[in-house]
């Protein structure tokens, strides 16, 4: 097995890692010999193929399911990672949902569905995982927002108040944990090919296009290349920033 950061391996947590930018974070991180705890909500098959994948790069990999907006799924998922691997250093909060409508149709059960798996979920994940980092005086935490937290969208209220709300919770907890060298940051990915926008039509995507100075829409990989830069040693005077991963979308 790979030795990670000289003598310690460091151990990752990725919520929501069988697919899309979740897997593209865990193989990232794979890439580095990381244990690995990755969460998912259903898709088992999907979820060993991702294990499988992170093994063959040489990372230990632990999966483990649950549902984020439970408090008691996530102190679970953490301690499993710590029997398992003995400590827990990063922490990448990528587990979401949608389910989009406008206002005046929306329901209040998808409203509040979003809000708790998307602004909860990373909420309960900080908190189990918080007296872990500040023990160790180590940790890193990136929370996937979005630019639709930055700018609002059509159709998107209740994953809008969820990623903008994610925004100010990093900040807030950045600043009460900065000094037991704990970094807590997030990444504002815009518009990137995942299994949510393959259903989308070739017309839909080229109109997105155009309002994206670079032309082309992401892939989960340019996002995980910034949660990586944000989780190693050379981010760890950045705190409570956000990242946008959107080819300029956002600007």
């Amino acid at each position: 097995m790979k030795e990670c950061l000289g003598e310690i391996r460091r151990t990752a947590i990725v919520t929501g890692g069988s697919r899309g930018i979740g897997k593209a974070v865990a193989l990232k991180l794979a890439e580095d010999g990381m244990n690995l705890a990755i969460s998912f909500r259903g898709n088992r098959e999907a979820a060993e193929e991702t294990a499988k994948q992170c093994e063959a790069k040489g990372a230990a990999v632990l999966l483990v399911q649950g549902d984020v907006a439970r408090s008691e799924d996530c102190e679970a998922l953490v301690s499993k990672a710590l029997e398992a691997f003995g400590r827990v250093d990063i922490l990448v909060n990528n587990a979401g949902i949608t389910r989009d409508g406008l206002l005046a149709r929306m329901s209040e059960e998808d409203y509040r569905a979003v809000l708790e798996v998307n602004l909860v979920g990373p909420w309960n994940m900080m908190k189990a995982t918080s007296r872990v980092m500040m023990k160790q005086r180590y940790g890193r935490i990136v929370n996937m927002s979005s630019v639709t937290g930055l700018s609002g969208n059509l159709g998107q209220t209740n994953y809008a108040a969820a990623k903008a709300g994610i925004i100010g919770m990093t900040k807030s907890y950045a600043k009460e944990v900065a000094s037991r060298g704990i970094t807590v940051n997030a990444v504002a990915p815009g518009f990137i090919d995942t299994d949510m926008t393959e259903a989308m039509p070739d017309s839909a995507k080229d109109k997105i296009c155009q309002n994206i100075p670079a032309g082309r829409t992401g892939k989960p990989e340019d996002v995980a290349a910034a949660v990586h830069f944000l989780v190693g040693e050379n981010a760890g005077y950045i705190t409570g920033e956000v990242l946008r991963v959107d080819g300029g979308m956002a600007m």
